[in-house]
C-alpha cells in the first residue's frame, strides 16, 4: 500500500506538487478563521445564581435563600457540586456542572428548578443567574472620568453621580451591542435617585407617616390610556397624565387634607437628588472614579472581542459631553498579543535553525529546502485541522511544537535519497530520468518503513495527554491535538511531496562530497565506536548507572501544576478588617495607589472595591482588588529588572501603610484559581463542619501550623466574623401596649433608615427611583435615634427607645458552604520551594499537631488539586503507552529482541531530561511530563533507523560486526540529523523570556536534554546491545557456512 502510493506520488509528480497550492489555500484561509486566546480558558461549567437581599445578615441570607436554593439543585443531572457565599445583603451559589455538560442546558435545568422554589424563598427576592461567561471573561476594561475643567449643563463641576448616569445610560447600553459582549458589569460612582426626605418634627406636626408619602407618591405618579374616541372620521387617544418630571412636580404632590388644608410634600420633606447605599466602589490613580468591566460570552474569541470593544468605545468617544473620557485601561489584546509573539518568535527561530542545520549536515542546498518546505506547508494543514477541530491558538496548543520533530521523516527520506543519488553518479554515469525516478523510489521504500513507524510511535506517546480530564485536561489537550495534527500532516507529506519533489527538482549533477562537519564526526566516531564494542561492559554498566542516578534525582526535583504564567501586570489585593466600611475603604485605597503609582515601572493602577452591580465576584467593602499594569520593558529604568523583585519591592512600600494586608498574585490567574476551586491561592485547606465558632478555632489552629512551614507565604484565615451590627430588638409588652405590632415598627425602621422605594421619575429612556427616608444626619447619629418619634393610631406618639431596645453587636462577616456543608478556608500562597513537597509537609505537620473535632474534616483544594489528579491519571496512562510503543516495534521488526533493544532508548533518553532540569533548578510540572512524553517518541525513532539499516547489512553481507560498524557509520548522518533539529527546534523556547515563556520552558529544557543523552547512548550503547543480542546467531551462522 504504501509502496503504490510512492510510486504514485513519484510518477505523478506534478501533479501532487500542484496539490500544494489547494493545500496553502485551504490553510491561509483557516488562518482567518483561528480563534486566538493567550491560555486555553479552563474555568469548568459552572452557573452562578446570585440573590440579592437588602436587609438580610449573613445568617439569614444563608437560611432563608441560600439554604432553599442548594436544596433545589441538589440532584440534578450532570450536577457536580455546589459552592455558596452569604453575605449581608446577597446569596450567591456556585453550581458546578461536569466536564463537557452544554452550558445553556445546565442554564435551562436551573431555571425549571428556581422556579419551583419561588413560594419557599421570602417573597421579593428573585434568585437570578449570572452572566453566561467564564473566568477569562474579563476581557476589557475602561474607566470613565471628567477632566478637571469639565462642567455640568448647570455649570458645577462633574459629580459621581453625573459620571456614573453617563456610564449606565450612554456608555452601557452601546457595549453591550457588541458582539461577543454577555454582560457590561459597572462599578463605583452612585446611581442617580431622588429623595425624599421628611423631616421627623414636620411630620409630627401635619400627622403624617412614612407610609402616607410612599403612597401619595405612588398613586399621583402614572399616566394611563383610556382607549380612543371617534370624531369626524378621525381617530383621537384619550390618556389621562399623572406622571411626574421634575421636582417642583414632587414638591407639590398633595399627601392628606388636615382640617380642610392640603398637605404637600413640600410643607413636610425636602427633595434632591441623592446617592444610593452603593456596595461597591472604583478608584483610579488614587482618584475615585467609574469603572466598567466587559465580560464575553462563554466560546467566543477573547482577541476579537476585545478589539471591537475597543474601537467602539473610541466611536462612544464622540457621543460623550464634552470633557468626559471612557479610557481603556486593562486589555486583554496586549496579553494575547504577547503571547502569541512569543510562540511566532519561537516557531520561526526554531524554524531558521532546523534549516540552517539541514543545509550544514546536508551538504546541499536543495535537499535542505525540500525538507524545509515540509515546516510551513504541515503548519497551514495544522492550522487547518485545528479551525476545524475549534482548537484555538494559544500558549499551550502552539507550545509543544517543535519543526524539528515535525521534518524527521523528511530529512531521513531526503538524506537517503540524496545518498543514493550520488552514488548512482559515482561513476560518471549520468542517469535518464527513468532511472532517476526508480532511485527515488528505492531509496525512499527503503527508510519509509521506520520513518512511518517513528512518526506513528511519537503520535502515540502523545494519547495520555488525551486522558486527562477536568482542568489539567483543558489545558494539555490542545496541546497534544496540535502536535498531534502537526505529526500527521508532516506523515502525509513525506510519503507524497517529499518523494514527488525529491523527483522533480534533484536533478543534474549531485555532489557526493559530505560536508566537513560530517566527514570530521565520522572519523572521530568509528574508533570511538570500536572501542566501545571492546569496553561492552564498561559502557554498559556506567549507562545503568546513570540511569539509577536520574531516578533518584528525579526525586528530589519536587513538583508542581504548571510553571505560573507571567501576564506582565500584577494584581493585588488589599484586606482590612471585616468592619471597614466602604467610604473609608476608598480613603485608604487612595493612599495606596498613590504609592503603588510612584514606582517608575507603574503605567497606571486601578481598583475594584466591593461587590460590582451584578455580582459576579462578590467582595465586602473591607476588600479591593488592585490591578496594576506595568510600563512596556523598554521604558523601565533597568529593563532586566525581574518581576519578583519589583513585587518585593512593592510589599516593603506598602508594608508600611497600616490597616491593610496584601496577596500578590496576576490578573487572570486570580480568576482561576477562584473559579477552579473557590480558592484564591495556591493551597486551600477547607475546614467542614456546622458550627461557626468550633470552624473558626480549628482553622485558627491550622493557620499557626501552617504558617510554621517553610515556603509558605500570604498564609491568612477567609475572614468570617467581625462585622458590627446594630439590632433593633422589639419589646414585646411595650408594642402591645401602644397597640403595635413588631411588622409595623421594621417597616417603619427600614423606611427611615433604609430608604422605601415610592416608584420611579423617568427621563426620556433613563429611570431613576423614588426614594423616602429620613435626612443623612439623622440616619447616621445613633443617639438620636432613640428619639424618633413612632407614630400610633392616634396621632399621638412614642419614642424608639420606648418600643424598641438598640443593640451593638457583631455579626457573621459571611457564611461559606460547599457540597451543602458550612466551610472556613485557610489559604497560603507557597513560594520559593515548589507545590507538591509544601502541600506533604503541611498535611504531615497537621496529622501531627493538629487537633479537628468529631463530625469536622479537611479538604484540600487550590491549584495542587489538579497536580494530585493529573499525576494519578497520568502514572496509569504513561506505562500503558510504553507497552503498545514497545508492541508498535515488535510489529515493526517481527522481534522482541530487537524491539526491546531500540527500547533501552527510552529510559536513556529521559536521564538527560532529568539532569536538564536539575540544571536549570526546575520542578517536574505536567509541563515538563509532556516533554518526557515527546521524548520517549524520539528517543525510540532514533534507534528504530539505525536498527533497520544493520538489520539489512547484516543479511546482505552476512558478517554482523562488519554490519554493526558499516551500518552505524552509515546512519551518522540521519540520527545526528534528526536529533540535532530536534533539539535546536527547541532552544528557542528554552532560553525565552517573553511573556508566556514560563509555560514552555520545562518542556524544551527536558526534550534538549533527552535527546542529547539518547544520541550519545543510541550511537554507542544500541550497537553493543545488539551485538550481544545476536552474536551467538551470528557465530552459529559462520560455522555452519565453514
Amino acid at each position: 500500500m504504501i509502496e503504490s502510493i510512492l510510486r504514485l506520488a513519484i510518477n505523478r509528480r506534478y501533479l501532487v506538487l500542484s496539490l500544494l497550492m489547494v493545500i496553502i489555500g485551504v490553510g491561509m484561509w483557516s488562518y482567518q478563521k483561528l480563534p486566538i486566546d493567550a491560555v486555553p480558558d479552563i474555568t469548568n461549567v459552572q452557573v452562578q445564581i446570585n440573590t440579592s437581599a437588602p436587609g438580610y445578615s449573613p445568617l439569614e441570607a444563608e437560611q432563608r435563600v441560600t439554604f432553599p436554593v442548594e436544596t433545589a439543585l441538589a440532584g440534578l443531572p450532570k450536577l457536580s457540586h455546589t459552592r455558596s457565599l452569604s453575605r449581608y445583603g446577597l446569596s450567591q451559589v456556585t453550581v458546578i456542572f461536569e466536564e463537557g455538560t452544554d452550558i445553556y442546558f445546565a442554564r435551562n435545568l436551573i431555571n425549571a428548578r428556581l422556579a419551583a422554589i419561588k413560594g419557599v424563598i421570602p417573597s421579593g427576592l428573585e434568585p437570578e443567574m449570572g452572566p453566561i461567561s467564564t473566568g477569562l471573561g474579563e476581557i476589557f476594561m475602561y474607566t470613565v472620568q471628567a477632566s478637571p475643567d469639565a462642567k455640568m449643563p448647570n455649570g458645577e463641576p462633574y459629580t459621581a453621580i453625573a459620571l456614573r448616569e453617563i456610564q449606565d445610560w450612554i456608555i452601557k447600553p452601546q457595549l453591550a451591542q457588541v458582539k461577543g459582549v454577555i454582560e457590561v458589569n459597572s462599578i463605583g460612582g452612585y446611581n442617580k435617585q431622588y429623595h425624599i426626605t421628611p423631616k421627623p418634627e414636620k411630620l409630627l406636626f401635619h400627622q403624617v407617616t412614612f407610609e402616607e408619602i410612599s403612597d401619595a407618591l405612588r398613586k399621583n405618579n402614572d399616566n394611563r390610556g383610556a382607549g380612543y374616541i371617534e370624531q369626524n372620521g378621525q381617530q383621537v387617544l384619550v390618556r389621562s397624565i399623572g406622571q411626574l418630571a421634575t421636582m417642583d412636580e414632587i414638591l407639590n404632590v398633595i399627601i392628606k387634607k388636615n382640617d380642610g388644608i392640603p398637605v404637600k410634600i413640600s410643607d413636610v420633606a425636602n427633595v434632591a437628588i441623592g446617592k444610593e447605599l452603593r456596595t461597591g466602589a472604583a478608584t483610579r490613580n488614587g482618584i475615585e472614579t467609574v469603572l466598567g468591566t466587559t465580560m464575553m460570552l462563554i466560546g467566543e474569541n477573547s482577541r476579537t472581542v476585545a478589539l471591537e470593544v475597543e474601537h467602539k468605545l473610541s466611536e462612544i468617544q464622540k457621543s460623550l459631553p464634552k470633557g468626559i473620557t471612557a479610557e481603556p485601561v486593562y486589555d486583554r489584546t496586549t496579553l494575547v498579543d504577547k503571547a502569541i509573539a512569543t510562540v511566532t518568535k519561537n516557531l520561526v527561530e526554531g524554524a531558521l535553525l532546523v534549516i540552517v542545520v539541514l543545509f550544514i549536515l546536508l551538504g546541499n542546498l536543495r535537499a535542505a529546502l525540500i525538507t524545509a518546505a515540509v515546516i510551513p506547508i504541515s503548519m497551514l494543514m495544522t492550522i487547518t485541522g485545528m479551525a476545524q477541530a475549534g482548537v484555538s491558538a494559544n500558549l499551550m496548543s502552539l507550545g509543544a511544537l517543535d519543526f524539528g520533530l515535525i521534518v524527521d521523516g523528511a530529512v531521513i527520506i531526503v538524506e537517503n535519497s540524496v545518498r543514493r543519488l550520488a552514488q548512482a553518479q559515482h561513476n560518471g554515469h549520468r542517469q535518464d530520468l527513468r532511472e532517476r525516478l526508480n532511485t527515488v523510489f528505492e531509496a525512499t521504500s527503503e527508510v519509509i518503513r521506520p520513518s512511518l513507524f517513528g512518526v506513528a510511535i511519537i503520535t502515540v506517546v502523545y494519547i495520555p495527554i488525551f486522558t486527562l480530564t477536568g482542568v489539567e485536561g483543558k489545558m494539555f489537550h490542545p496541546m497534544a491535538a496540535t502536535v498531534v495534527m502537526a505529526l500527521i500532516s508532516a506523515m502525509i507529506l513525506s510519503v507524497t511531496l517529499v518523494p514527488a519533489a525529491v523527483a522533480v527538482f534533484m536533478k543534474g549533477k549531485i555532489s557526493e562530497k559530505e560536508s566537513v562537519v560530517i566527514r570530521s564526526t565520522k572519523s572521530i566516531y568509528e574508533p570511538l565506536l570500536k572501542m566501545a564494542m571492546k569496553f561492552r561492559w564498561i559502557i554498559v554498566s556506567f549507562s545503568t548507572l546513570l540511569m539509577g542516578y536520574s531516578l533518584w534525582l528525579a526525586t528530589t526535583l519536587g513538583t508542581e501544576f504548571v510553571p505560573q504564567l507571567n501576564e506582565g501586570d500584577i494584581a493585588l489585593q488589599a484586606l482590612r478588617i471585616p468592619s471597614t466600611g466602604l467610604e473609608q475603604s476608598v480613603e485608604m485605597q487612595e493612599v495606596l495607589e498613590q504609592r503603588i503609582k510612584a514606582f517608575p515601572e507603574v503605567d497606571k493602577v486601578f481598583s475594584r472595591i466591593g461587590t460590582p452591580e451584578v455580582a459576579t465576584d462578590p467582595m465586602p467593602p473591607s476588600i479591593a482588588d488592585i490591578f496594576v499594569i506595568l510600563k512596556p520593558r523598554k521604558d523601565w529604568a533597568e529593563p532586566s529588572k525581574p518581576k519578583s523583585e519589583l513585587v518585593e519591592e512593592m510589599e516593603e512600600v506598602l508594608k508600611n501603610i497600616p490597616g491593610n494586608n496584601y496577596e500578590f498574585t496576576q490578573p487572570i490567574q486570580m480568576r482561576f484559581n477562584e473559579l477552579i476551586s473557590g480558592v484564591r491561592a495556591d493551597v486551600g485547606i477547607k475546614i467542614f463542619g456546622d458550627d461557626l465558632d468550633r470552624l473558626l478555632l480549628t482553622a485558627k489552629d491550622i493557620l499557626n501550623i501552617v504558617k510554621t512551614v517553610d515556603g509558605a507565604a500570604d498564609a491568612r484565615m477567609e475572614q468570617v466574623t467581625g462585622v458590627p451590627s446594630l439590632s433593633v430588638i422589639p419589646k414585646r409588652e411595650a408594642l402591645g401596649r401602644y397597640g403595635l405590632s413588631v411588622t409595623e415598627l421594621q417597616d417603619w425602621v427600614a423606611t427611615a433608615i433604609g430608604g422605601e422605594s415610592a416608584g420611579i421619575i423617568y427621563e426620556g429612556d433613563r429611570r431613576f427611583e423614588l426614594v423616602v427616608r429620613l435626612p443623612e444626619q439623622i440616619r447616621t447619629d445613633i443617639d438620636s435615634l432613640k428619639h424618633l418619634p413612632l407614630p400610633l393610631e392616634n396621632g399621638n406618639y412614642v419614642p424608639l427607645e420606648e418600643v424598641a431596645e438598640l443593640k451593638s453587636e457583631s455579626l457573621p462577616a459571611q457564611i461559606s458552604r460547599e457540597r451543602g456543608k458550612r466551610r472556613v478556608v485557610v489559604t497560603v500562597n507557597v513560594r520559593g520551594r515548589d507545590l507538591g513537597g509544601f502541600v506533604k509537609e503541611v498535611k504531615a505537620k497537621i496529622n501531627q499537631e493538629g487537633e479537628i473535632p468529631a463530625g469536622y474534616w479537611l479538604d484540600y483544594g487550590g491549584t495542587f488539586e489538579q497536580l494530585e489528579s493529573a499525576s494519578k491519571r497520568l502514572s496509569l496512562v504513561v506505562p500503558i503507552t510504553l507497552i503498545v510503543i514497545l508492541g508498535i516495534l515488535v510489529i515493526a521488526f517481527g522481534s522482541l529482541k530487537d524491539a526491546l533493544i531500540i527500547f533501552s532508548g527510552v529510559p536513556l533518553a529521559l536521564t538527560g531530561g532529568v539532569f536538564s532540569l536539575y540544571l536549570r533548578d526546575m520542578p517536574l510540572s505536567i509541563s515538563a511530563g509532556v516533554g518526557f512524553i515527546a521524548l520517549s517518541g524520539v528517543a525510540v525513532l532514533n534507534g528504530l533507523v539505525m536498527l533497520a539499516f544493520i538489520r539489512d547489512l547484516w543479511h546482505e553481507k552476512g558478517d554482523l560486526y562488519v554490519a554493526i560498524i558499516e551500518g552505524a557509520i552509515i546512519r551518522l548522518r540521519p540520527i545526528l540529523m534528526t536529533a540535532l533539529v530536534a533539539s535546536l527546534g527547541f532552544i528557542p523556547m528554552a532560553l525565552n523570556t517573553g511573556i508566556g515563556a514560563e509555560v514552555q520552558r520545562p518542556l524544551a529544557t527536558v526534550v534538549i536534554g533527552g535527546i542529547v543523552s539518547s544520541t550519545i547512548l543510541t550511537l554507542f550503547v544500541l550497537p553493543i546491545l545488539y551485538q550481544w543480542a545476536h552474536g551467538a546467531e551470528s557465530s552459529k551462522q559462520q560455522s555452519d557456512e565453514i
